[in-house]
């Protein structure tokens, strides 16, 4: 079935007025002297995509503990502290018509390391801040510093933290709640028979790799209002011909696991690719993941959206118009420009009202007489 860009979406109990969503942006701007608190630059860059139109808008990668941060750097949501941080956010973006979705998550064996544009990088050393990161096994990531195989009691704190993480979501106002189960993050290496070599209950079998993820989506689905949506991004491959069946054996597995999601509450399943390798080989190019997304679209009931590299209205249109993907999320193109959704309804003929504070952009005698739009 075809749709449009500007076109509405019901997912779960939650109708969204467009299907092009800010994917999460990883900042790196909580202050390590506040760990996990959203600071004015967290305000600043999401209630730009809210200025700018967008229907919903996805925090970056949330951590559920604090050792659980990709870096120092990283928002969270594993103490009541923090709530009323994003709750302020939340508010401001509500103001403007928009959706909030949060993006919980816990890095694994790739958290403890420096942001990408600090001085120094690979992991952060325990006398600056650093910590022993936790995978599922004790294999490391390329150069990072070995993690601690978690065992099957820290793997079931680490589900409640998620648990907990999702309860104080609601608390804070989001209007969506994403489990974070791709780019070679912990829920993501459970899931690759490339880094999860283990032989019990969480190992040994896809069924087993999964488990972990299953077992979060259940448990949060469960404490989550019927309102509010659940959604899961996973990584349709690794990109690694060293995987049972290559990228394609990937993509079989993933269907198999978005099936699994489904049947778990999952509302939505959100299609991206990599992560669990330091340096793959990726096949990119414009929309290069949309066909992961379309193919597991076709195994399942819910709506499944795809991201990366897709930057124009047109492009966008496109991929919904054919049925390739029920929703588009945006990353580095709302960057660049986070008026992303008012340039396309002037492209594709829809009307989208601006904030009343911009309403004189639509004036277009001003424009045409070159008028000092301050005057």
């Amino acid at each position: 079935m075809s749709a449009s860009v500007f076109d509405p979406i019901t997912i779960g109990a939650l109708t969204l007025p467009g299907r092009v969503w800010v994917s999460p942006m990883c900042q790196y701007s909580c202050r390590p002297s506040e760990p996990g608190y959203v600071t004015d630059w967290h305000l600043v860059h999401l209630m730009s995509f809210a200025v700018g139109g967008a229907p919903l808008i996805f925090t970056e990668a949330t951590a559920v503990k604090g050792k659980g941060r990709i870096s120092p750097w990283d928002a969270g949501l594993w103490q009541n502290l923090q709530i009323s941080a994003w709750h302020r956010i939340i508010e401001h973006v509500h103001e403007l018509g928009s959706k909030m979705g949060v993006q919980l998550s816990h890095a694994g064996r790739k958290g403890s390391v420096f942001a990408p544009f600090h001085e120094e990088s690979g992991s952060v050393p325990r006398e600056t801040g650093g910590w022993t990161t936790v995978g599922p096994s004790a294999a490391p990531f390329g150069s990072y510093a070995p993690p601690r195989r978690l065992s099957v009691e820290k793997i079931a704190e680490i589900v409640q933290a998620f648990v907990a993480a999702a309860h104080r979501a609601v608390l804070a106002g989001f209007d969506v709640v994403e489990i974070h189960a791709a780019h070679g993050y912990l829920l993501a290496q459970f899931l690759s028979p490339l880094v999860n070599d283990r032989d019990d209950e969480y190992g040994g079998s896809d069924a087993g790799r999964a488990r972990m993820l299953f077992e979060v989506t259940e448990a949060v689905r469960k404490i989550l209002p019927a309102r509010i949506p659940l959604l899961v991004r996973v990584s349709a491959t690794d990109w690694s011909e060293q995987a049972p069946g290559g990228v394609e054996g990937d993509l079989a597995r993933t269907i198999e696991v978005a099936k699994g999601l489904q049947e778990r509450g999952a509302d939505l399943v959100d299609v991206s690719t990599g992560g669990n390798l330091p340096s793959p080989k990726i096949l990119v190019g414009p929309g290069y993941q949309v066909r992961f997304a379309e193919a597991i679209r076709r195994e399942i009931s819910i709506p499944v959206s795809t991201v990366g590299m897709i930057t124009t209205p047109g492009q966008a249109q496109e991929i919904l118009a054919a049925g390739r993907a029920d929703v588009v999320m945006l990353a580095r193109a709302a960057l660049a420009d986070p008026h992303w959704w008012h340039r396309a309804a002037h492209q594709l003929g829809h009307e989208l009202a601006w904030p009343p504070q911009y309403s004189r952009i639509l004036d277009r005698h001003v424009y045409a007489a070159g008028s000092d739009l301050g005057a």
